[in-house]
């Protein structure tokens, strides 16, 4: 019997993740939820559309929620989904505090819900693939990673109203440090952060570029830096590397790569591998899959979870644990003061 699933938020991810349910026979789309007038894709205009999304919850009594709104509203709708019964499918981040996500948490354990986090990466083989070498290397691990995004138009629009709850260091850094933690698979022990507002337009408490640095229990360290902005320079605007004792591995993107493409986000170009008195060896990633065959296998990955009964402990833990250390960054930024946190 396939998963009845309502798509609630239907910007840039939901409407993907929406066309990844339509495409997926374990999947029975029964509605959709957007706040505002949107323009759909032929494939899912004939879907129900509600403007509320206690009324869309009560209407059609969903297997499955998808919530891909705004930040500020994944922990209430996540929680409303799981007391009416269904299972829950949350993009990234999956709240704005820590007190909010470990609500999120709790309310699926104590109610036997499954609840996947949207990070991407997990499903992505070249993202795997790095991983995987880095612990191949052996630690302690230098961690250098960004995005930065020359925004302008509709995609500055988005970015704006992203701004009105999260800074780009919290809303992007939670899929680039989960990374760096599956890599170290140690406690992060302090954070370090400073941003700078580049914009009249967004709010006077807001900032439209961070930088942070994650101090770990095993000694690796590693920094990562978002920019949203027609400001932005696209100079290096994609770095990801990992170096230890023994060598190095890195994404390295295509000359022409854009960097406000969402494709660009996740594909690769090419897998760089670093030893130590070896050299550099290049493994082309040409085959891999695009942005809308990632949220596809991310939702055959949720499919499993509720068919298989799979056991998501450490995925929730995981997901609390790199938004505490993007929020903790935050914190800093605002603060001025390095920040500990409790292994």
């Amino acid at each position: 019997m396939a998963i009845r699933v309502l798509v609630a938020g239907l910007g840039n991810m939901g409407r993907s993740h929406a066309l990844a349910y339509h495409a997926d026979p374990a999947f029975e789309v029964v509605g959709l939820v957007n706040r505002s007038a949107v323009d759909l894709p032929e494939a899912l205009r004939a879907y129900p559309l509600f403007a509320d999304y206690a009324a869309a919850l009560a209407a059609v009594t969903p297997d499955l929620v998808c919530v891909a709104t705004y930040s500020d509203s994944h922990a209430n709708y996540a929680v409303a989904a799981m007391q009416a019964g269904a299972d829950v499918f949350v993009e990234k981040p999956l709240a704005t505090t820590v007190a909010d996500a470990e609500r999120v948490v709790d309310c699926a354990t104590r109610l036997g819900r499954k609840l996947v986090v949207g990070y991407i990466l997990r499903h992505h083989p070249s993202w795997q693939r790095l991983i995987a070498e880095a612990r191949d290397l052996g630690g302690p691990y230098v961690f250098r990673l960004n995005l930065n995004q020359q925004s302008s138009g509709a995609t500055w629009a988005v970015h704006k109203a992203l701004m009105q709850t999260t800074p780009p260091i919290v809303d992007c850094g939670v899929h680039y440090v989960d990374v760096m933690c599956q890599i170290t698979d140690a406690a992060p022990v302090e954070v370090r952060g400073m941003g700078l507002r580049l914009s009249d337009e967004i709010a006077p408490d807001m900032y439209n570029y961070g930088h942070f640095q994650v101090l770990f229990a095993d000694g690796s360290c590693g920094w990562y830096e978002a920019g949203w902005g027609p400001m932005m320079s696209d100079t290096a605007f994609f770095v990801k590397d990992v170096v230890s004792p023994r060598g190095a591995v890195s994404i390295r993107m295509a000359e022409d790569a854009r960097s406000d493409d969402m494709d660009t986000h996740t594909k690769t170009s090419t897998l760089r591998l670093h030893r130590v008195g070896i050299g550099p060896r290049d493994l082309s990633m040409a085959d891999e899959p695009g942005h809308q065959a990632l949220c596809e296998r991310e939702q055959a990955f949720v499919a499993r979870a509720i068919t298989e009964n799979l056991d998501l402990t450490r995925h929730m833990r995981d997901a609390v644990q790199s938004l505490a250390i993007c929020l903790a960054a935050d914190e800093s930024v605002r603060s001025g003061q390095p920040v500990k946190l409790q292994g």
